[in-house]
């Protein structure tokens, strides 16, 4: 039998299956992860077929192993990849690797091994094997090139897989109750521990075997289990145990549904049962009770005997979501996201697949879980940017999820109280189906909607951050016991530092762009690259000490909160203090259970979360991303500004928001306010058609970076000469021109964006100058190209 496997090496050269026979020794199923010879070393591999014979003529190399008893893909994942690959211009092993746990990515050591009698005496070969990429002894590195040179020693590439269980003890009696009674009443009365052992053996027999974690809880010493073993009382055995990222919850039941609630589900119901992948938009307002209704049609397709797969778009989020869908379907539901521990995620993933979990909640690379019959398929809060990958391979989880749905035959339920316009206009074709929830689950009112225009009020505290009007809210909320939450999408203490006498900004060396202050750390830092240093005191260009931290951050806000409301206990969440595991959960269980009365984020705290105390949602500042020169800023703003607005009033109290702003009659900031969607997608759809964006064209976005200008900008006038020659009106060809931050990670980046509505052979040439970009001569000058369907930021 023959094997087609993609081989662990990123590049065009290798970007196709490699034919390997396959010993008769080994089971080989699609999906299996192998190691095989690849030149002179040894790689990874994935076996995406599997045949009967070759049309190679010459002699096939045998694989070498097998790394897992199960394939760790299924034969849909590896179709998939296939298909995934030609639409995002990803290498095909970039997108397998990405369909699994991070601890399933191999390892690759080069060591050196004795190849004569003389060199096996030397002292370098005594011990482990000489690992090439920790030798750092010149003396050492000069006497391995000479081996080498003379033939004395080898070089051998080593798989290793990174991939561990978790075992531990487990002890089974080998003796009945009976005995063991006998033997206690024998067993000399100093032999405390021994007898303490023996009479839980006797009295909760029934509850063996019991791991040594339990036994040493009951206050049983390693050195007692030791001697029992020796003793033949009890047999000890190594028994995988999974980690696991939750703790058991309270069940709950399911909530009567309102006529709108109920009409939703009814309709999703009838393509669970009849196997239709239809595609469902719910566009419900902030507390209709969206994620009910996916809960309710969660239950009917495992009452089919079917599996469903929900999505969330922070991480933030998750720890909410799967306390509710764990408290629906208990261990039926297993958890995929990137604050897990590596161990926690494989083993997640190892449970669901094999088929030990029926319910998958997790953020974007969840869309990959190697659930077998899915009968549902729920994407919350749709609209998020963060469903599509910035970086290679750039999938957006909508349509992985779209792709997965028709396989499975399985509706696919997008979910949003802002949906994107994409989703919106598709939904208006009748692509997607649309359904409508327009009041809220409880009936209560949507909160009340201030604006406050920060060029003619008063401010607070020192800092100008709170304007008078919203401290007075939030006093008056302090003084009920209710809570607030406040916004603000940007991080650290100050923007950047200026010095007052010489006009000098503080920048990142490696980006085109200003080091944030963190006062926490005392460090100015780059957002971008992570580049980090202490905090001036005086201008490193004039040696002045006229300096100034300008501009403002949650951290500043929490110093002004903090003088303002010295009563207050305030919690703040961004990805400063949410670095750290379990975090997320701490922070937002903590605000929940009444331990803190103001929560004050990033857009993390924008969407999804229930507090039924919140009253009061304050946005300190509303323009913080609408003028970034991006196409869908307005779209971006409006959504945040009536998600975070939702948070307010969600039980029985009356709620308001307060949003400061320079620009109060701005349509996306003014609509934002009515939280008038409706209005607001129209009028986008406008300013989109106007200026030929999407939904009206698709766009693709074509990225040349290298650390010389020139190069980068001789290689994107190249690239756009290419385009002009094949491609023809109504296509719109813009740039190439540098790209709103120029220089990022050292690297100077020119972008050419290309706006279509039809381009039939559009995907072949791009495809064509991705692999011209794998060429000797480009790579010569150090320049990478990148090709992005569908961007969600063109900056």
């Amino acid at each position: 039998m023959i094997a087609e496997v993609i081989v662990d090496v990123a590049a065009h050269q290798t970007d196709r299956v490699f034919e390997y026979h396959i010993p008769d020794d080994l089971e080989v199923e699609i999906g299996s992860r192998v190691v095989v010879p690849f030149g002179r070393r040894k790689v990874q591999g994935f076996v995406v077929a599997v045949k009967k014979s070759s049309d190679f003529t010459g002699q096939l190399k045998d694989l070498l192993l097998v790394v897992d008893e199960m394939p760790p893909l299924t034969p849909e994942l590896v179709a998939l990849s296939s298909d995934l690959a030609r639409q995002i211009f990803a290498y095909r092993i970039s997108i397998l690797k990405t369909m699994l746990p991070g601890v399933m990515r191999a390892n690759y050591r080069k060591i050196l091994l004795p190849n004569s009698p003389r060199a096996e005496q030397m002292p370098l070969f005594a011990g482990d094997p000489v690992d090439l990429a920790n030798l750092e002894e010149p003396r050492l590195i000069k006497l391995v090139k000479q081996l080498l040179n003379k033939g004395e020693a080898r070089i051998e590439y080593l798989v290793e897989n990174k991939a561990k269980k978790k075992l531990v003890s487990v002890y089974y009696p080998l003796l009945s109750a009976a005995e063991y009674q006998e033997i206690f009443l024998e067993t000399r009365k100093t032999a405390s521990q021994q007898r303490k052992l023996l009479a839980d053996l006797t009295g909760d027999f029934a509850a063996y075997p019991k791991s040594r974690e339990e036994l040493t809880g009951l206050g049983i010493s390693s050195a007692t289990l030791k001697t029992a073993v020796s003793k033949k009382w009890l047999q000890e055995k190594d028994q995988e145990k999974y980690r696991r990222p939750t703790k058991p919850v309270a069940p709950s039941r399911p909530l009567d549904l309102n006529n709108e609630q109920a009409a939703a589900l009814s309709r999703v119901s009838q393509d669970i049962k009849g196997r239709v992948s239809q595609t469902f938009l719910l566009e419900g307002v902030t507390g209709s009770g969206k994620t009910e209704v996916y809960l309710q049609a969660i239950s009917q397709a495992l009452a089919l005997g079917r599996t469903a797969l929900m999505l969330v778009p922070e991480i933030s989020l998750t720890p909410q979501m799967v306390k509710q869908v764990q408290a629906r379907f208990g261990q039926q539901v297993a958890v995929l996201h990137s604050a897990l521990s590596e161990g926690e995620h494989y083993d997640e993933w190892r449970r669901i697949r094999r088929g030990q979990a029926q319910v998958v909640v997790g953020a974007r690379s969840a869309v990959f879980a190697p659930l077998d019959n899915l009968g549902l398929i729920i994407i919350d809060e749709e609209h998020e940017g963060s469903y599509k990958q910035d970086n290679n391979p750039r999938y957006h989880a909508r349509d992985v999820a779209i792709w997965r749905s028709r396989y499975h035959h399985c509706p696919l339920i997008l979910g949003s109280a802002t949906p994107s316009l994409a989703s919106r206009a598709r939904a208006q074709k009748g692509v997607y189906q649309l359904l409508r929830l327009k009041k809220r689950a409880k009936s209560q009112p949507l909160p009340r909607v201030d604006l406050l225009d920060l060029k003619h009020v008063q401010f607070a505290g020192s800092q100008f951050d709170i304007s008078c009007p919203l401290a007075k809210a939030i006093q008056k909320r302090l003084e009920k016991k209710e809570q607030v939450i406040l916004l603000l999408n940007r991080r650290g203490f100050a923007n950047f530092m200026l010095c007052r006498n010489c006009g000098f900004v503080l920048k990142c060396p490696n980006c085109d762009l200003s080091l944030t202050m963190h006062k926490d750390t005392c460090t100015m830092q780059c957002h971008y690259c992570g580049y980090q240093e202490a905090v001036p005191e005086i201008c490193p260009n004039c040696r002045d000490r006229q300096i100034r931290f300008l501009g403002t951050g949650t951290q500043k806000v929490q110093e002004e909160l903090a003088e303002l409301f010295p009563q207050a206990k305030i919690l703040r969440m961004d990805v400063d203090t949410t670095r750290r595991k379990g975090s997320y959960d701490k922070i937002l269980t903590s605000f929940g259970q009444g331990e803190a009365d103001i929560l004050l984020g990033t857009q993390m705290i924008a969407k999804g979360l229930d507090f039924p105390n919140v009253t009061l949602v304050g946005v300190i500042n509303a323009d913080t991303g609408l003028w970034l020169p991006d196409y869908n800023a307005s779209e971006r703003t409006f959504e945040l500004l009536t998600q975070v607005a939702g948070r307010a009033g969600r039980a029985d109290k009356e709620g308001q928001v307060m949003i400061q702003t320079y620009n109060p009659d701005h349509y996306a900031i003014h609509l934002a306010q009515k939280q008038d969607y409706e209005l607001f997608y129209a009028k986008e759809m406008q300013v989109r058609h106007a200026g030929d964006y999407p939904p009206y064209f698709y766009t693709v976005l074509v990225s040349v970076s290298a650390k010389n200008e020139q190069n980068a900008a001789r290689e994107a006038f190249k690239i756009k000469r290419q385009l002009q020659r094949e491609l023809r009106a109504p296509t719109i060809i813009l740039g190439p021109a540098p790209a709103t931050i120029s220089r990022l990670k050292s690297q100077y980046y020119y972008q050419i964006l290309v706006k279509y509505k039809r381009e039939k052979h559009l995907n072949e040439l791009l495809h064509q100058i991705q692999d011209q970009a794998q060429a000797q001569e480009v790579k010569k000058y150090g320049l990478t190209v990148e090709i992005d369907s569908e961007p969600e930021r063109i900056m």
